[in-house]
């Protein structure tokens, strides 16, 4: 069943009581709502303010966290936590604007010297993921009285996996040891040729470029490690082959990410003196689970690992974290022409003039030739103020709820989520509820 949580007159977390008995002291106005996500009332009387014994069981993960609060009889809240993605690709899209912005600068003091990095610096996606893990603590810690916090580390060695024969030096020469660079080494690996298996380039000199996998997914990865990088020639390494439908559409990287992995190993220390939380493994935790015949999620390792057994389970409370603000103010939209090849609708990043570095030798075929009629114009979209409706926001439309997509026409318009594109005058919409930072799960 699930619990409402209770903090008395001066914010100090209380034990949760069931939704009966809260709504009944909502309705006399002995209390009030304190918070959601997950719901909280604030008694507004005196009490004596006993409480138990709570345990909160932390499974800790990259893309995902559980959760997990028991006492000696009962878990009282638990569920799963879904961090924010795609912070590595917006820092380094924030990078790009801002070396453009600068770069228009006719004279700017360096100050490359100025900036020095304190001790035990993180990388700053590595750090928003750690700072929420914080968050999510913290959150429950304010209105459950936590007495212990116990946090799963998956710590192994991941070269190991790789070599089980690694020793010594060894562990500092990794995949790329004794290659120059990255692009060289993908080359090597791919042996020289291009990785298209319906490769049409019959030239007996292919020119080979490095291609990054997960370029088509949005937000784009345009991470350096091998395992995302292949080698194609030039004839099939285009813009019109990135597009949706084509080959390069979709192709995942054959090797498995170890990106949690590492971040577990970077951070797993300064997480458990952070929260002053015991430490324990992942191969108790299995072991712990599998003889209750617990089934493996997130939310089950963490009621393990918070100690629970018999105790009465309560329904999941699944969180995410979500983005409060779209910082970017500009965005692009690509000319788009008549392909007189095939009569049908091309961007102009695909009907490009096939220029890709300095060297001429390197160029590709002209397409600009193609260009037929032009259908729409290239156009700077600015936003100059902050919009009222953010992305995943739920309003109502017609009587019904749909999520919110983005703004549009200068905020006059809202784009939203549904079979078909759909988008609705500002001022017919109707706020139904405000998905900020850490929100509960939609179920559809």
């Amino acid at each position: 069943m699930t619990k409402v949580l209770v903090v008395n007159k001066d914010s100090r977390p209380l034990m949760p009581t069931t939704p009966r008995k809260a709504r009944k002291l909502l309705e006399e106005g002995r209390a009030k709502v304190y918070a959601r996500r997950p719901f909280t009332i604030q008694l507004l009387y005196a009490c004596r303010g006993y409480t138990q014994p709570v345990t909160l069981g932390i499974d800790s993960g990259y893309q995902t966290v559980g959760y997990s609060a028991v006492t000696e009889k009962e878990e009282v809240i638990g569920g799963e936590f879904k961090l924010l993605e795609g912070m590595s690709e917006r820092i380094t899209e924030r990078r790009k604007y801002r070396r453009t912005r600068r770069n228009r600068l006719r004279h700017r003091k360096p100050r490359f010297d100025n900036r020095k990095r304190k001790d035990n610096w993180l990388a700053p996606s590595i750090q928003h993921k750690f700072d929420s893990h914080i968050k999510l603590v913290k959150r429950i810690k304010s209105r459950l009285p936590v007495t212990r916090v116990a946090v799963e580390t998956a710590k192994f060695d991941i070269q190991r996996i790789k070599d089980s024969e690694i020793q010594g030096s060894q562990y500092q020469q990794g995949e790329q040891y004794a290659w120059k660079n990255v692009s060289s080494y993908v080359r090597h690996r791919d042996g020289y040729k291009c990785q298209n298996p319906n490769c049409k380039n019959k030239s007996k000199q292919k020119i080979l470029q490095v291609h990054h996998l997960g370029f088509w997914k949005l937000p784009h990865d345009r991470s350096n490690k091998p395992a995302n990088l292949l080698a194609l020639c030039s004839k099939c390494h285009t813009p019109a082959n990135h597009k949706k439908g084509k080959f390069l559409f979709g192709w995942e990287p054959k090797l498995k990410s170890f990106k949690a992995e590492t971040f577990m190993t970077i951070v797993y220390r300064k997480l458990i003196e952070t929260l002053g939380a015991s430490e324990t493994y992942g191969y108790i935790t299995e072991a712990d689970r599998e003889s209750l015949g617990l089934p493996k999620t997130h939310n089950n390792d963490a009621f393990v690992i918070a100690g629970g057994t018999t105790q009465v389970r309560c329904q999941p409370l699944n969180l995410e974290q979500t983005r409060r603000n779209r910082r970017s103010l500009e965005q692009f939209y690509d000319a788009k022409y008549l392909d007189i090849r095939t009569g049908k609708k091309a961007t102009g990043s695909t009907l490009f003039s096939g220029r890709r570095t300095r060297n001429k030798n390197l160029n590709d075929e002209n397409l600009r030739a193609y260009r037929g009629q032009i259908v729409s114009i290239g156009r700077r979209s600015i936003r100059k103020s902050r919009y009222l409706y953010q992305q995943n926001d739920l309003v109502i439309f017609d009587g019904n709820v749909y999520r919110v997509r983005g703004m549009q026409n200068r905020g006059t318009r809202v784009a939203l989520y549904a079979d078909k594109n759909l988008t609705a005058d500002v001022r017919k919409i109707q706020p139904y509820l405000w998905r900020k930072g850490i929100c509960e799960q939609l179920t559809s």
